[in-house]
C-alpha cells in the first residue's frame, strides 16, 4: 500500500534525524568555541608571564618586566630599554629542546637586593661590570645615535674580498688620498643593528688592535650604507696557522688579548671572536680584530640574544640558552682559537648543529662539570638533550698532543687552555688575567728588550759624551 506524502506519521519520523543533526551541530559548535576560548586564555597568560614556558605564579607581586627580564634596578632601568630589537618587549622564544628562565638573584653578589624567582640564576661580569652604568647615556644609547654619511664617490672599488651573512667586502681606493681601504657594504638589516655597529666602532676608534673605522658612506639613490675601514694585508688563517711557530702563536694571541681587554674595558662584548675575524699582517706582525656587527654593550643583569658567535666558537652558555652572559663569552672563543692553533685542528670543536656542538664539548670536558654548571645556575635541559649527552669522561689535554703538533704544545699552553675552556663563565680567565699568564712570558720579555734596548744605548751614548767633555 502506498503512503501519501502528506501522511502525518511519515513527517514525524522524517523530522527526527533533522532534530538530532541540529543538536549535534550545536554541541560541536559549543565545544569548539570552548576550546578556542581556553587556548586564547592560556596564550594570554603565557604572554603576560613573559615567555612561553614561564610560570604565571607571582604575577600580582611583580611587574611584567620583572617576570620576563628580572627586576629593573635603578642602575639599569634606562639601559634595560636600549637593547637588541625585541629584547625589552619579550624574552626570546627558546629552542624546543632547550629552555631557560632567569631568576633575579645575581650569582656571586650576595648583597643583591633582587628577589628570587623560579628558573636559572642571573650572573654578573667579574670585571668592567659597571662601565656603561658610569658613562653617559649618549655613550651606549645607539638607537638615538645619528651617523654622519659621506660621499661614496670618494672611493673606487678595486676587487671583492669576500662576503658574509650581513655584508659584502671590497678592497677600494680613496681617490683623494690614494690610500687603500676596505669597504663593507651592508645588506638590508634593521637600522638599529647598523647604528649599533657604527656607534661601537666609533667608541673603540683608536683602541689597541681594533680595526679603525675610517668613514661611513651611503649610496644616494639606493640608500645602501657602507663602512670604510683601514686596509690590512691579511694572510688567510688556513694557510698562516700551519706556518706559525710556538712564539708566533703566543705573540698573536697576546695581541688579540690586548684588543679584547680594551673592548671589555670600554663596556663592549665582541660576541664573534674567531679566526675569520682576526686579520694578521704577518710581514708587519700586525693584528686587528674586525667585524663588530654582533658586538653589544654590556649591562649587568640584562638578557642577551644567544644567537651570536659562529657555532664552533659558541660558549656553553649560548648552547644552553643562558642569556645573562658577559665578556667571558669572548674568552671561551679565544680558548677555542688557542686549542685549534696549538693542536693544529681547526676548528677544535666541530659540531654539526648547536646540539651536537655541546655534545662535542662534553666529550672533551666531560659531563660531570657540565651538570655542576647547570645546577649552579639552575639551568634546565630537556630530557631528550640529556639523552644526547649521556655520560662523558673528561679528557686530559695531553690526549690531543700528536707528533705533528708537539712542538707547539707546552705545559703553560695547556694550563692557559684549561683556564679558558671552562663551562662556568665566571671561572674563565679575564683578558687581563690571561695576559699575565706564564704562557706569555716569552712575549713580554721580547717587548721589554725592544723597549729597554734603545734606552740602554741612549744612556751609553750620553755617558760617552759626558766623558769626552
Amino acid at each position: 500500500m502506498r503512503v501519501s506524502p502528506s501522511d502525518p506519521g511519515l513527517n514525524r519520523h522524517a523530522s527526527e534525524p533533522q532534530v538530532h543533526a541540529a543538536s549535534y551541530a550545536v554541541l560541536v559548535t559549543f565545544l569548539l568555541t570552548s576550546v578556542i576560548k581556553l587556548a586564547l586564555c592560556q596564550k594570554a597568560c603565557r604572554l603576560l608571564s613573559g615567555t612561553f614556558g614561564h610560570s604565571f605564579s607571582g604575577l600580582n607581586r611583580r611587574s611584567w618586566s620583572q617576570l620576563h627580564c628580572g627586576p629593573v634596578s635603578p642602575e639599569r632601568s634606562v639601559a634595560h630599554r636600549y637593547s637588541e630589537p625585541g629584547r625589552y618587549t619579550r624574552c626570546e622564544k627558546t629552542r624546543p629542546a632547550l629552555r631557560c628562565r632567569v631568576r633575579s638573584a645575581v650569582v656571586g653578589d650576595p648583597s643583591s637586593p633582587m628577589p628570587a624567582m623560579p628558573g636559572p640564576a642571573a650572573s654578573k661580569a667579574r670585571v668592567y661590570a659597571d662601565v656603561n652604568t658610569l658613562k653617559s647615556k649618549d655613550y651606549w644609547d645607539y638607537e638615538a645615535h645619528v651617523p654622519s654619511w659621506s660621499n661614496q664617490d670618494d672611493y673606487q672599488l678595486v676587487r671583492k674580498l669576500g662576503r658574509g651573512k650581513y655584508s659584502e667586502v671590497f678592497e677600494a681606493i680613496n681617490i683623494n688620498s690614494n690610500d687603500r681601504v676596505v669597504v663593507k657594504i651592508l645588506k638590508p638589516v634593521k637600522k638599529k643593528k647598523i647604528k649599533r655597529e657604527i656607534k661601537i666602532l666609533e667608541n673603540l676608534r683608536g683602541g689597541t688592535n681594533i680595526i679603525r673605522l675610517v668613514d661611513t658612506v651611503k649610496d644616494p639613490v639606493s640608500r645602501t650604507p657602507a663602512l670604510v675601514f683601514e686596509c690590512i694585508n691579511n694572510t688567510d688563517f688556513k694557510d698562516l696557522y700551519q706556518r706559525l711557530t710556538d712564539f708566533d702563536i703566543r705573540f698573536y694571541l697576546y695581541e688579540l688579548l690586548k684588543a679584547l681587554d680594551y673592548s671589555h674595558s670600554m663596556g663592549i662584548m665582541h660576541r664573534d671572536v674567531k679566526p675569520h675575524n682576526v686579520m694578521i699582517d704577518h710581514q708587519m706582525r700586525k693584528l686587528r680584530l674586525i667585524d663588530w656587527g654582533l658586538a653589544e654593550f654590556y649591562h649587568p643583569a640584562q638578557e642577551y640574544n644567544v644567537r651570536v658567535a659562529s657555532r664552533s666558537y659558541k660558549g656553553p652558555e649560548l648552547l644552553v640558552d643562558y642569556q645573562m652572559y658577559d665578556y667571558s663569552l669572548d674568552m671561551w672563543s679565544l680558548g677555542c682559537m688557542l686549542a685549534s692553533m696549538i693542536f693544529q685542528k681547526e676548528p677544535f670543536f666541530h659540531g654539526q648543529d648547536n646540539y651536537d656542538q655541546l655534545v662535542r664539548i662534553a666529550k672533551v670536558l666531560g659531563t660531570e662539570e657540565l651538570y655542576s654548571y647547570l645546577n649552579k645556575y639552575h639551568i634546565e635541559l630537556d630530557t631528550r638533550f640529556k639523552d644526547l649527552l649521556g655520560q662523558q669522561t673528561r679528557k686530559r689535554w695531553e690526549h690531543f698532543v700528536q707528533p705533528e703538533n708537539q712542538h707547539l704544545v707546552s705545559p703553560e699552553a695547556l694550563d692557559l687552555l684549561d683556564k679558558l675552556l671552562r663551562y662556568d663563565h665566571q671561572q674563565r680567565l679575564t683578558a687581563q688575567e690571561a695576559m699575565e699568564h706564564p704562557y706569555f712570558y716569552p712575549v713580554l720579555k721580547g717587548h721589554k728588550r725592544k723597549t729597554f734596548l734603545p734606552q740602554c744605548l741612549a744612556e751609553t751614548l750620553r755617558f760617552r759624551c759626558n766623558a769626552s767633555l
